[in-house]
């Protein structure tokens, strides 16, 4: 029996044209900001972050985006400004040309140096935040980036970059230092990846994996599953005003936004409660029925039709009907594991929620097996007052960040009330695939050169090495 090897699809004329010409302009553009100063890259950086995150130029890029696509909520997308903020707050707080960092008891001194051309993938859901925010970044660093845009909101993206290109070359910069791709599909994106200095994929799990396979360093993310556990002592009028806020953000489009809620049975009704008061609409058995028969097929696969959706259209189109004002859709947890979907990633309008009785420890199991659904190295969070619910929580989840009675899709990639490194590229650890387990920042974006002076011998007897393991007699 013979086996057919489908062959990767090659650039056109024109696709190879625009790449190689994309690449000669960058190699230029990256010999001059290697040059700058501290004061110039930070000038820059301040230059295209208000290009792109002033209300007026960023409302005009949240229409656009959402008319592009078809995706997410043009009131809570507005939001997304303040983390260009954040992200230009904590890269003018940090050094990034020349000496970063001096440790003199141990001799050393770190000079940063740029990574080179970054490839960046930007994901349809985000077509104006992540280039601001990679930008900013890579200025930052000396770097220098070209962008690869979503095809479904690739006119979004490149507006972004236009602006930011207009702003370096005010102020005399090369306006290369930011790209664009025009005439992109996946070839094309493989393409760019396999030729630059350093790949930055912020979308699905397999362009993440063809960043990972396409030799080229990479930093990928993975699939969020977010999940919050509210125990006993939680401010319950708190927790649910934060879920209401996670959940409604961009219509759920966020890996952050939570999707499943794990609650104590002392406080679960008088938390559904609550979260109905926020807006929230209760589905009853018939509609959570309707529900997963359009969100996933039959073999379980999630459907692009309901993601980052307002929850009036995911009913209408799981046939029944949801009164104007509710603002997200809850379904009662009936099961957790692969034949559950519910218990998966949802990116949408809807939130299942699941009683845990009796010990902590039956909240962190429940914990343990929704993450394997899916989800495992990207984030939780726990809405509680008892530490050493935190702690444990911290010791048992196997994600790489917990928000403490925190908005997950407001707190995760940056806040300005929590100390996450702002960011939109969330890495996920070895868990999701990923070769970092934190907010992917500034440190990300630049070669680091360490340099050594000799320094007073620092060499333990044995004995303390070794401890009682330690015979001199195998030593003679």
């Amino acid at each position: 029996m013979s086996t057919s090897v489908t062959k990767p699809k090659e650039l056109t004329p024109e696709q190879q044209q625009e790449l190689d010409l994309a690449f000669e302009r960058a190699s230029k553009a990256l010999a001059i900001i290697e040059t700058y100063d501290q004061e110039r890259v930070d000038r820059l950086c301040q230059a295209v972050a208000w290009a792109v995150s002033n209300k007026k130029t960023f409302s005009e890029l949240v229409e656009m985006g959402i008319a592009e696509s078809g995706l997410g909520d043009p009131v809570s997308r507005m939001g997304k400004r303040f983390k260009i903020r954040g992200v230009l707050r904590d890269a003018l707080r940090q050094k990034s040309v020349g000496i970063i960092e001096e440790i003199p008891e141990k001799g050393i001194v770190k000079y940063a140096k740029p990574a080179g051309i970054i490839s960046s993938i930007v994901p349809t859901t985000n077509p104006d935040l992540t280039p601001a925010g990679t930008a900013i970044y890579a200025i930052k660093a000396r770097d220098v980036v070209i962008f690869s845009p979503h095809p479904r909101s690739k006119k979004t993206s490149f507006e972004t970059v236009r602006l930011m290109r207009e702003a370096l070359e005010r102020e005399g910069a090369p306006a290369d230092i930011l790209q664009c791709l025009q005439n992109v599909n996946i070839p094309m994106t493989k393409a760019l990846m396999a030729r630059a200095d350093l790949a930055l994929a912020t979308g699905g799990k397999d362009m993440v994996k063809s960043a990972y396979s396409s030799g080229t360093p990479a930093y990928g993310v993975g699939a969020g599953n977010s999940t919050m556990i509210i125990d006993e002592t939680a401010d319950t009028v708190e927790a649910a005003h934060n879920t209401m806020l996670s959940k409604t953000s961009d219509f759920g489009s966020g890996c952050s936004s939570d999707g499943n809620l794990i609650i104590s049975d002392k406080v679960f009704d008088d938390v559904v409660e609550k979260l109905v008061l926020e807006g929230g609409y209760l589905a009853n058995e018939e509609e959570k029925a309707k529900l997963r028969n359009v969100m996933w097929d039959e073999e379980g696969h999630r459907l692009a039709t309901t993601v980052a959706i307002a929850p009036q259209k995911l009913a209408e189109i799981a046939g029944f009907e949801i009164p104007a004002d509710r603002k997200f859709i809850i379904v009662r947890g009936d099961g957790i594991g692969k034949q559950y979907p519910f218990s998966g990633e949802k990116l949408t309008t809807l939130l299942a929620v699941y009683k845990y009785e009796g010990e902590f420890e039956n909240a962190l199991d429940m914990m343990r097996a929704i993450y394997e659904v899916g989800g495992k190295g990207h984030s939780c969070g726990i809405y509680s007052f008892n530490d050493d619910h935190i702690h444990r929580l911290g010791l048992a989840a196997p994600v790489s960040r917990i928000m403490v009675r925190q908005p997950q899709s407001k707190a995760n990639a940056g806040a300005f009330n929590n100390g996450m490194p702002m960011t939109s590229s969330l890495g996920c650890g070895t868990w999701g695939g990923n070769v970092v387990s934190e907010n992917v920042n500034l440190k990300h974006y630049m070669n680091t050169t360490w340099v050594s002076r000799p320094i007073k011998e620092d060499r333990p007897l044995d004995e303390e090495l070794f401890g009682e393991f330690y015979d001199p007699e195998l030593e003679k």
